[in-house]
């Protein structure tokens, strides 16, 4: 903010009226051992001038350039009608929907949301959105071990094909809770969990987390999954692309009975790239579990003159009941990017948002075809996919990738630090905003490139 109004004496005069010495001293029931003495990672502050100008400068990097990236944040076109109404003073500035009284606009709009995803999902209620994609997982790790009282382990099994920041985000968020996050290896072949290397007897186990696609790109045998979790007693925890669900199966309707929770990113319904943000989480569930379910969850009924109203209802959250008492303690609901993602699903349709998903699945498929005919780059992965892909390169992927951003061109996403396994691989995505003059430009570019690099390490013959 550019201006704290707060004196030095302001702060000692508040000080002594509640009778605290320091400013630490509102900190004193925290446990010696969960208190830092500094954030060594966190520079400096900055004055106003001095962050304006690093703002600027952060900006600028944004310039236009051609994105072949996904893992997680995709570049689809959003139609301007979308931001221009979701930037009006009457959304762009409300605050949270306490007063129900005096926030119908807002709750009839996110109740709608909760349609459309409860709709889009197969699913029988939604929450009003989350902070993310990878704490909405983690939300919905908790909501597993509340919910199956027939378990008792808190053991999770978490499959490597879930992107691997929602898994990190997940772990540091239940781990000091008693809750085992046991990873699940995927077939190196096909980029799945394959049914048949389940366990006939896994053990007690709350749940089971899905990705569909994973973040490969990659399909899982969902129905066979869904089945061999349920069979064991364990919930199902789906984690979804919501643009994919336009043609895929949904996951209520995964397997004999469907998947139990559903969360996922939302940033693909409307929200632009923006360097990493803001996006929201999204979570579904079933009727029989959404008590258990974080977040608010509008409602609609009728008032004493039985005209239709709004407002939130169950509502389990640390600011109405106490706080050892609340299914969760987060504060941040992304409203705004969830009117975007209610304007962008209202515009689109259902026919639409298929449309999109179709657009997208034919231009993966053409950029994986044009990148596997390439010398020196191959496939990885043999099972049906959408949106993205991994890509095996001969030459070192930092280096092709390093000079591809030279000439503008995000050309994946290197995957040598989570999956070391898979060498010089990256994931790649083309959405519908690319044409084939981008796909062409990529090829070029990229064979360009590798001819250089190609060059520069072959050895010298010395002259005699």
């Amino acid at each position: 903010m550019p201006f704290i109004p707060h004196t030095d004496n302001d702060v000692e005069d508040m000080l002594r009226a509640i009778g605290a010495d320091n400013i630490e001293d509102l900190f004193a029931e925290i446990p010696a051992d969960l208190r830092t003495e500094g954030l060594e990672a966190i520079p400096e502050g900055m004055n106003e001038m001095e962050i304006s100008r690093l703002m600027w400068e952060r900006a600028d990097q944004d310039s236009r350039t051609l994105c072949f990236a996904g893992a997680g944040a995709y570049e689809h076109h959003i139609p301007a009608a979308v931001w221009e109404l979701t930037t009006r003073g009457e959304f762009y500035t409300a605050y949270t929907p306490y007063q129900a009284e005096a926030s119908q606009g807002t709750l009839q709009l996110l109740y709608e949301y909760q349609s459309m995803m409860a709709s889009l999902t197969a699913m029988d209620v939604s929450n009003a959105s989350l902070y993310d994609g990878a704490s909405a997982l983690a939300e919905a790790v908790l909501m597993a071990v509340r919910a199956n009282r027939k378990s008792k382990s808190k053991r999770i099994l978490m499959p490597r094909t879930v992107h691997p920041d929602y898994r990190r985000v997940a772990n540091n968020i239940v781990r000091n809770q008693g809750i085992v996050l046991e990873e699940l290896d995927y077939d190196r072949s096909g980029g799945h969990i394959d049914p048949d290397s389940l366990s006939a007897d896994p053990g007690d186990f709350t749940a089971l987390v899905i990705p569909q696609p994973n973040f490969f790109g990659v399909l899982e045998e969902v129905d066979a999954l869904v089945n061999w979790a349920h069979e064991h007693g364990a919930l199902v925890i789906a984690v979804v692309n919501p643009i994919s669900l336009a043609i895929l199966t949904p996951p209520g309707k995964w397997g004999e009975t469907g998947a139990d929770i559903v969360c996922g990113e939302g940033q693909p319904l409307g929200a632009p790239l923006s360097s990493g943000g803001p996006y929201f989480g999204f979570m579904c569930c079933r009727q029989s579990f959404v008590r258990q379910m974080p977040g608010r969850i509008i409602g609609r009924t009728t008032d004493l003159e039985g005209k239709t109203g709004y407002t939130l209802t169950l509502q389990a959250r640390e600011q109405h009941i106490r706080r050892s008492k609340a299914t969760s303690n987060i504060c941040t609901n992304q409203g705004l990017l969830v009117t975007a993602a209610t304007i962008y699903m209202s515009l689109l349709g259902a026919q639409g948002l298929e449309r999109v998903a179709l657009a997208c699945h034919e231009n993966s498929m053409k950029l994986l075809a044009a990148l596997n005919e390439t010398q020196g780059v191959s496939k990885v992965f043999n099972r049906p996919l959408f949106h993205e892909a991994v890509l095996q390169f001969e030459l070192p992927v930092a280096d092709v990738m390093r000079a591809l951003s030279v000439q503008g061109i995000i050309g994946g996403v290197s995957l040598a630090e989570d999956y070391p396994e898979l060498g010089n691989s990256i994931l790649i995505c083309a959405t519908e905003t690319k044409t084939e003059a981008d796909i062409e430009t990529y090829i070029a570019s990229l064979k360009r490139i590798a001819m250089r690099l190609t060059a520069n390490r072959c050895p010298v013959t010395p002259k005699m």
